[in-house]
């Protein structure tokens, strides 16, 4: 089993590995060594996808200041770091997970990732709120500059604080890339309460997990949600074959099919977009995102 995993039972719906334990440390490089064996990846398509969708979103209100994007289940800032800096997935990795070389504190990597993320800040970014239940995770992406706003609050348990409703107001985007299934509409619903338009909400959605409950509210909400048929995404590996034979079963629970997607060893995302109607039949998606 690899390090950091502890069990095989999480609190999702099916048996996926438990990495409580690197979600909340005082800097990244647990999660970032826990998850570079497994070749996580789902980052790095949410870096293209998210910058192809808040670049569309731009032009479509270019009388607006930046984008202002909420990113759910922000953990250390990893998307914000890959929407507004010169980085890719594998400069992360390289940089918390480096092997045979002097471990700085906490501080004082701190200190180091201040300077790495502003000299590599692009020209043009997008404003970027974080929310996750982890503390830690929150205060070291705020600290470090990834975030413009951070708040570690849990939205399945909680209504938001009045600081995050007064932030949530102007919201254009909500991304997310692999907490829908531990959040539910519940968390989708307390956020529309409180923006003062219906926002863009791009999520990658893990397959065994179905999407229906938080689209249905979006559509209350007078959103359409389009999920991209061309192709699924690689999240990671699975961790075990415990993980892998849960992951099959709650699979073949929906009536979905494992071959040319998860029997390649990975968990499987499927992308959804929801905009308003006008904007879905402007640019469809797979329009959006050629190829």
């Amino acid at each position: 089993m690899t390090a950091g995993v502890t069990n095989t039972t999480a609190a999702t719906d099916w048996g996926k590995a438990d990495f409580e334990a690197i979600y909340n440390c005082p800097d990244p490089r647990r999660y970032f060594t826990t998850l570079h064996p497994l070749d996580y990846q789902i980052p790095h398509h949410g870096q293209a996808v998210f910058r192809a969708v808040a670049e569309t979103l731009q032009r479509h209100r270019s009388d607006r200041p930046p984008l202002n994007v909420v990113d759910l289940c922000c953990s250390y800032g990893v998307n914000a770091a890959l929407l507004n800096h010169r980085l890719s997935l594998t400069d992360l990795y390289s940089r918390y997970t480096a092997n045979g070389q002097a471990m700085p504190s906490t501080g004082q990597l701190t200190e180091e990732d201040r300077t790495f993320f502003a000299t590599r800040r692009r020209a043009e970014p997008f404003r970027i709120t974080g929310i996750d239940a982890a503390d830690r995770a929150v205060g070291y992406a705020r600290t470090v500059g990834l975030l413009d706003h951070g708040f570690a609050e849990n939205l399945e348990l909680d209504e938001p604080s009045p600081e995050l409703r007064k932030v949530l107001a102007d919201t254009d985007l909500i991304t997310v890339t692999g907490g829908v299934g531990y959040i539910s509409a519940r968390t989708f619903g307390r956020l529309f309460d409180c923006v003062s338009s219906p926002p863009w909400v791009a999520a990658f959605v893990l397959r065994e997990v179905s999407y229906r409950p938080v689209s249905a509210l979006l559509a209350r909400a007078g959103l359409v949600t389009e999920k991209l048929t061309t192709r699924t995404f690689r999240q990671r590996r699975f961790a075990d074959g415990n993980e892998r034979q849960a992951a099959f079963e709650a699979l073949a629970a929906r009536d979905l099919p494992t071959a040319g997607k998860e029997s390649d060893g990975y968990y499987h995302a499927d992308l959804y977009l929801s905009r308003p109607a006008a904007d879905v039949a402007a640019l469809p998606l797979e329009e959006l995102l050629p190829g």
